[in-house]
């Protein structure tokens, strides 16, 4: 349903490309060199993660992160979209799962990302509570 009355010019935003590119290629690549790479085309130069215990600001800091962080999980686990990412407005949110490759979820989360000028601005990760918690 479209409520507004302005005509669509655009081609609509691929939230769903950008934010499994970004938990492939990104959080998903254990190469720092490549994932550096990665970093540099999918976000702005000033980009925010903003993690739950702290943020990070531009790509090589970012990428420190991502380094740290795949560093503490045990071998072999992987990030996976648990359903394609939706958005708006230059809002995109995917959810995922996270865990050994061919087994269940350790962890499930939610990435909020803020694109600019089509790409990520600022990115919001989520980890969701167990079930039942």
């Amino acid at each position: 349903m479209n409520l507004s009355s302005k005509p669509k010019t655009e081609a609509p935003f691929d939230y769903d490309g950008q934010m499994r590119a970004n938990l492939v290629q990104v959080f998903g690549e254990h190469d720092a060199g490549k994932r550096l790479l990665a970093i540099q085309r999918l976000y702005a130069p000033d980009a925010v993660l903003n993690e739950p215990e702290h943020s990070a600001i531009g790509h090589l800091a970012i990428n420190d992160a991502v380094s740290a962080l795949l560093a503490s999980l045990p071998p072999g686990y992987a990030f996976r979209a648990l359903a394609p990412a939706q958005g708006h407005h230059d809002i995109g949110v995917l959810t995922w799962g996270s865990g050994p490759r061919d087994g269940a979820f350790a962890v499930t989360g939610m990435d909020v990302a803020h694109f600019r000028n089509g790409v990520i601005h600022s990115l919001f990760v989520f980890l969701m509570p167990p079930n039942g918690a």
